[in-house]
């Protein structure tokens, strides 16, 4: 029998659906993993009952971009990207990837999904492709067996670099595998975790690095095992290799990618900051859409997003935190504060600013959709009990109370919250997360850190 929750009597819920529906003094009930109504005074019977009372509840958040093994090379001086440009920075940050192994992945993974749910968020894509002889190729693996640990909604996309540094990459030979060898990965990683059911708590998504890392074949492999799958992918671009694609192949990174076919609904891309008005409707006609990381545009001055563009042209947007050695953290409500606040400063110039609950749905809906996962990112019946709470009884919250739909992004909620539930359960509470050491894992990752890195 599946076990009933009740949240009770909540002072608000912003639910995100396609009304907009903001209701006041509301319950959730949830059965098992799904929410069965959201309303007024619903019927408890033998549910197990959550008093919200003075509580806000929102839908979880979705990461559409990061990279957890990054968590134990930030706070990083030594290489400090306001000094350098995107090329030279990934030139030297992988010469301290190549020491990474299959214990930091566990553990980086563990610190960056405490991080997120701490803060809201209820799934997130991970973009996995550090691959060193240390590691072999066990990074998903690690990552999965931490997802489960933490009881966190995960999809996986196994990237990869095969670009040989002597043909103009970026890339350490220790970190460039060949395209069989990334294919026969994917294969196995796809068997092992992939569930395309509605509600699954893994997946796995195919994601070469990046154009500029990658050969052609390893792109053209990607799109014939990804669609005979069924399976979503993803890559970098536009975020600052535009000009190496030119010198390379005569054309920018869109072209690119529409002339060997890397183009579809059923891929989005990371940054996408250099992307034209002119290559708009290219993404717009084929349901491309961006995952947004404010937080790398804002370390390295780069070009800010034209959201309000991009949407009226059409293009899906999510956001991402992106890895931890260009954010220093995996706050979700921060990278929803930031998204917001970038748009603002450029919002005259633009014609326009998306209102701070539209980047929560970007941040929410925005996000279900891109990955492919409808029943995330409201709070509806049917829809995934996958939420979390604010308390809204605190002082510095007095006078800003009245909007709870645009608090979060408009006044900068973006502190630990009261609670998260993923899948119907209750994973953080009250400062703790649930089924799992802290302290233990603290100790365990920080000793990982030093010993290798």
């Amino acid at each position: 029998m599946r076990e009933r929750i009740l949240i009770r009597n909540a002072d608000a819920v912003v639910t995100c659906d396609p009304a907009d529906r903001v209701l006041y003094n509301s319950d959730i009930l949830i059965c098992g993993n799904r929410i069965e109504a959201v309303g007024s005074n619903l019927a408890a019977g033998d549910a197990q009952i959550i008093d919200a009372a003075g509580k806000y509840v929102y839908p979880g958040l979705v990461n559409t971009h990061h990279h957890f093994f990054q968590a134990f090379v930030r706070n990083l001086m030594t290489i400090d990207r306001s000094e350098l440009t995107l090329m030279q920075w990934l030139d030297d940050i992988y010469k301290v990837f190549v020491r990474i192994d299959r214990d930091v992945i566990f553990y980086a993974s563990t610190a960056c999904m405490a991080d997120l749910i701490k803060h809201g968020c209820t799934c997130s894509v991970d973009h996995q492709y550090c691959y060193t002889p240390a590691t072999g190729k066990q990074g998903v693996d690690r990552q999965m067996e931490a997802a489960r640990l933490m009881g966190f909604r995960f999809v996986a996309a196994r990237g990869t670099n095969t670009l040989p540094r002597w043909k103009g990459s970026t890339i350490p030979d220790e970190m460039c595998e060949t395209t069989a060898e990334y294919l026969d990965d994917c294969q196995r990683l796809l068997a092992l975790y992939h569930d395309p059911e509605p509600f699954s708590m893994r997946q796995i998504v195919l994601a070469p690095c990046q154009p500029i890392n990658c050969t052609e074949d390893t792109f053209l492999e990607t799109i014939r095992l990804a669609r005979s799958a069924g399976v979503h992918m993803h890559t970098h671009l536009c975020e600052g290799e535009n000009s190496s694609m030119v010198r390379r192949f005569g054309v920018r990174s869109l072209e690119w990618c529409r002339r060997i076919g890397f183009v579809g609904s059923d891929i989005w891309l990371a940054h996408g900051r250099e992307t034209l008005p002119e290559e708009y409707a290219l993404l717009a006609e084929n349901h491309m859409g961006i995952s947004h990381c404010p937080a790398p545009t804002m370390l390295g001055g780069s070009e800010i997003l034209d959201i309000p563009g991009m949407r009226k042209a059409g293009i899906p947007i999510s956001l991402g935190v992106d890895g931890c050695a260009t954010n220093d953290g995996s706050n979700m409500l921060d990278t929803l504060r930031l998204a917001y606040l970038m748009q603002t400063f450029l919002s005259k110039k633009r014609g326009g600013c998306p209102s701070p609950y539209e980047m929560l749905k970007l941040a929410t809906v925005g996000g279900a959709e891109m990955i492919g996962r409808p029943e995330l990112g409201q709070l509806a019946a049917g829809k995934a009990a996958d939420l979390f709470m604010i308390d809204a009884q605190r002082l510095e919250y007095a006078g800003a109370l009245h909007d709870p739909a645009s608090m979060l992004a408009k006044l900068g909620v973006t502190g630990p919250v009261w609670l998260t539930m993923i899948n119907g359960r209750v994973v953080y509470r009250d400062d703790h997360l649930t089924g799992v050491d802290e302290a233990k894992l603290l100790q365990e990752g920080e000793q990982v850190c030093t010993r290798v890195l």
